[in-house]
């Protein structure tokens, strides 16, 4: 069953379509949410028209398909959201203002976070790169353009992830977040490359036995797994992780070899394998017992 969206979340930036989609079980039954910030796919027609770079080269800063490998979460009892817009256009897996002032065509408020290691990068929460190193935009943008994709895009995710952790903290107690991602191939990552990192900010962010029960199942099937490195967890598993207040997030980076073909941004014959393997990871965990998350 899908959630209702208000009103408020539709938005002209994108015609017809809302910036998120919740798919919710018939009935919640246990203490875990899912989530796909960046599996979006929607490209608006005038966000094409401002970039330099073609849809393809574009899409290889998604999460590509991520959504659809964790699809099973409703079948056991747990809401999935998805971000539908994508990451190069808004990416909610920074702090709500991390703007680049090199990007803009006037100065930009005091307020705005333009020192961050993210802004630096070229991938605060409007990139100004993608993933290859490519600058996105022909033009400088204005910061009202930047301004409207916040509002309109990256509140409303973070409004429906906020209100699904409430909601499951107050049936249960406590809540256990699983932000689901993906990782491109990279030459550092040496001969023997992980297919799974874990990201618990190195241990802040969720309870160990959360953590080592995944790194378990995925190690059990066969998977080399690894924690924290290179990807620790990013703003959404450091923001909503509060162990203390009995809310846990774990961030989970799945090798986009795996089941992908990262140039031509395709599914691969090995996404059928994965996608049955992640379901088994979200029946282990459905099956495991919270309560010591309380």
């Amino acid at each position: 069953m899908d959630l209702p969206l208000p009103a408020a979340l539709t938005t002209s930036l994108v015609p017809d379509l809302p910036p998120l989609h919740v798919a919710r079980p018939e009935r919640q039954t246990v203490p875990l949410v899912f989530a796909s910030p960046h599996s979006g796919a929607h490209y608006t027609a005038d966000f094409l028209a401002d970039s330099r770079l073609d849809p393809t080269a574009l899409r290889r800063s998604e999460d590509s398909f991520v959504d659809e490998l964790f699809a099973a979460a409703p079948g056991f009892g747990a809401p999935l959201l998805t971000a539908t817009f994508p990451r190069v256009f808004c990416d909610v897996n920074r702090e709500p203002w991390e703007l680049d002032p090199g990007m803009f065509d006037g100065p930009l408020p005091a307020w705005v976070n333009s020192a961050s290691p993210r802004v630096g990068a070229g991938l605060g929460t409007i990139a100004r790169i993608v993933a290859s190193g490519e600058p996105v935009y022909r033009n400088k943008l204005a910061f009202a353009d930047a301004e409207a994709r916040i509002r309109q895009f990256w509140q409303p995710y973070h409004a429906a992830l906020a209100a699904l952790i409430a909601e499951t903290h107050a049936s249960f107690g406590y809540c256990l977040l699983i932000d689901c991602h993906s990782m491109p191939a990279h030459p550092g990552h040496g001969v023997s490359p992980a297919d799974f990192v874990l990201g618990d900010a190195h241990g802040t962010a969720c309870a160990p036995r959360a953590t080592r029960l995944v790194e378990e199942t995925l190690g059990g099937l066969g998977y080399r797994v690894r924690r924290n490195d290179p990807y620790a967890g990013g703003y959404v598993t450091r923001h909503y992780g509060r162990p203390r207040e009995g809310v846990h997030a774990l961030q989970i980076e799945i090798a986009r070899s795996l089941y992908m073909n990262e140039a031509r941004v395709e599914r691969a014959p090995g996404m059928q394998a994965l996608t049955r393997d992640l379901t088994r990871l979200v029946a282990t965990l459905a099956k495991a017992d919270w309560s010591v998350l309380r």
